[in-house]
């Protein structure tokens, strides 16, 4: 078959690779400028150079515009292969390829459409994460389910850890989706709306600490951030502090959200949850920062007195 794929960074990079080492013929690919956003910095595997390594004709375009449309029509896809692609494609693309437009996303739909899943799903204690397969429609992430692949999310992963796990399963379940749709095998599955979730893109802002939230809460934070990712950070006598590495705390301490309070084993214990001051709660556990100036150092180091306030 004749496919045109709309990929960008790293996803789009490997589904666009196990295209290529398919049986079908990849004739157009279109893929997004490089961007300074601090998460499209990240995993960011150059679609482009991909694709004219192996002589394939690239479009850049931040998003689908008239020229776009003429030229999938000119290429005559059977089917159209979206990866990663980071704005709304209209009716008139989507539905030019006799068997319509797969989206591949990196969340168990119809929860966690949108951007910055896996981070989403981190923070919010979520037991799996995965990989859907769909067709697309006027709807972000919305249309018909033709494949969905889930992965268990352990008690220590990182979201670099379930980027890594979920990465790996956008070529695999792209071509098996389009032998479905191939054969007309496929069973599309309408997606339960009720069920539906959709999700901003994390800015740094987003990664910004708030003590009020339970110490459970805050350790998934700080996973969810893990390098590359812009870490969870608080501040410091005025000074940016980055949290690179935090434990629930085995007591619970009462107090003031934000309060360097006490050494624990390994670590220093900051008071956490909008109800601390009840003497229920457990606290943050910090192991290791990172100051400003990019110095990392254990807590118990850089805390060398307790008192004082994170915000």
């Amino acid at each position: 078959m004749k496919i045109v794929h709309m990929g960008y960074q790293t996803w789009g990079y490997e589904t666009l690779r196990s295209l290529i080492g398919s049986k079908h013929e990849v004739v157009m690919v279109v893929t997004h400028p490089p961007s300074d956003h601090a998460y499209e910095r990240i995993w960011n595997d150059s679609v482009a150079e991909l694709a004219r390594e192996n002589g394939i004709p690239t479009v850049i375009k931040n998003r689908p515009d008239d020229d776009l449309a003429e030229r999938i029509r000119a290429v005559a896809p059977d089917v159209i292969v979206a990866t990663n692609w980071r704005t709304w494609i209209p009716p008139e693309i989507f539905s030019v390829p006799r068997l319509g437009t797969l989206n591949v996303h990196d969340s168990l739909l119809p929860t966690y459409a949108g951007f910055a899943p896996l981070l989403w799903a981190l923070i919010n204690g979520e037991r799996e994460v995965g990989v859907t397969a769909h067709m697309m429609d006027a709807d972000l992430d919305a249309g018909d389910i033709v494949l969905q692949w889930a992965v268990q999310v352990e008690p220590t992963d990182t979201t670099t850890d379930l980027f890594h796990k979920t990465v790996e399963l956008f070529g695999p379940i792209t071509v098996e989706a389009i032998a479905l749709l191939e054969s007309g095998t496929a069973e599309l599955i309408p997606q339960d709306r009720s069920k539906a979730s959709f999700f901003h893109k994390r800015s740094i802002e987003d990664s910004r600490i708030d003590w009020t939230w339970s110490a459970e809460e805050l350790e998934r934070l700080v996973r969810a951030q893990s390098d590359p990712y812009p870490n969870a950070f608080t501040t410091h006598n005025g000074q940016t502090l980055r949290i690179i590495s935090a434990a629930v705390s085995a007591g619970r301490y009462g107090g003031t959200p934000g309060r360097i309070f006490i050494r624990e084993g390994d670590g220093v214990v900051i008071v956490a949850g909008a109800d601390a001051r009840r003497g229920q709660n457990h606290g943050l556990l910090v192991k290791r920062i990172r100051t400003e100036d990019g110095r990392e150092l254990p807590a118990t180091t850089y805390f060398t007195t307790m008192g004082g306030y994170l915000r």
